[in-house]
This record gives C-alpha cells, sequence and structure tokens, in this order.
C-alpha cells in the first residue's frame, strides 16, 4: 500500500485520479490517500509517497460504521527501545485505540520505502470527538505508554477528514 501526503491544490486532483479516498486536514494545509498500487509515475510536485508494510490491524469498537475521520500518528523511536516499542504497540495500544468506541478501524505500518518517519498507523473514527473520549486518553494514560513516549522522534499527528 502506499501512503500519499500532498499539500492542497493540483495533487488533489492527481489523487483523486488514483482512485483512492482522500482526506484533507483540518487546517486545510495538506491531504492525505492510501493507494492500493503505485500510481504512475511521475508524481507531481507536492507529493510526498511512502510504501507501507502492514504490520498490525484491527477492527475497531465500531467497525462496519461510517467513519469520516482518520487520524494518523507516524512516528520514528530511539533503535535502543524499538522492540519495546513495537511490543507496547502490538499488545496493548492498538488493540486499546480499536476497542474504543468511536473507533472503526485501527491499522499499523512499517515505511518499506519513501524518506519519512518509519512508523505510521492510521485510526478510522465516526467521530471527531472520539480522539479526547475518556475511553481514547485512558489508553493513552497507561504506565507503558509513558515509559515508551519519550523515545518517539520526528512525530507528526494529523486529524483528517473524509473528503466526499
Amino acid at each position: 500500500m502506499w501512503f500519499a501526503r500532498f499539500t492542497a491544490g493540483p495533487a488533489l486532483g492527481w489523487a483523486r485520479a488514483q482512485g483512492a479516498a482522500q482526506y484533507m486536514a483540518e487546517d486545510g494545509r495538506e491531504g492525505c490517500a492510501y493507494l492500493q498500487q503505485q500510481p504512475a509515475l511521475p508524481v507531481p510536485a507536492g507529493v510526498a509517497l511512502v510504501h507501507l508494510q502492514l504490520l498490525q490491524e484491527a477492527a475497531g469498537a465500531s467497525a462496519g460504521a461510517p467513519a469520516d475521520w482518520h487520524y494518523v500518528v507516524a512516528t520514528d523511536v530511539m533503535p535502543d527501545q524499538e522492540a519495546d516499542f513495537n511490543l507496547w504497540y502490538q499488545t496493548e495500544h492498538l488493540p486499546g485505540l480499536a476497542a474504543v468506541p468511536g473507533t472503526a478501524r485501527a491499522a499499523r505500518y512499517r515505511v518499506s520505502e519513501g524518506v519519512g518517519p518509519r512508523y505510521h498507523a492510521g485510526y478510522d473514527l465516526t467521530d471527531r470527538s472520539t480522539l479526547n473520549s475518556p475511553p481514547w486518553l485512558e489508553v493513552r494514560a497507561t504506565p507503558w505508554s509513558a515509559r515508551v513516549r519519550p523515545a518517539f522522534l520526528n512525530t507528526r499527528r494529523t486529524m483528517y477528514r473524509r473528503v466526499p
């Protein structure tokens, strides 16, 4: 799978032409799309493209419900903390966030080609308020989370809304 992040404008039309679901950041400065196959080259200016290798996917507590919001966390991690980070994400963090009401789907990837943070997580949410709901914040506030989070590097968190 390919993840395209792009500035608003002509690249939005390019993403639409790829046949992918598109999302626009809340501030309107950037969009993103997930492409099932590598797009035809050349990729237009303003598009950052990375290949994602699926590591983990979970149906959410609200699986099957319309999910117009998409929250992305992209991060690197200190090399000496990577094993703990991956174990935390696999066994506690992703399953915990998937179980939050309002989460339709949660998925985690490793960037296998392209430039950007090495890890990418995407959460399809039925409502914007899911992100700061008490159950979501509870999952983020575990002792293991507190231990792992300081090892994050180059972290980008972006909330997107589906473009009709």
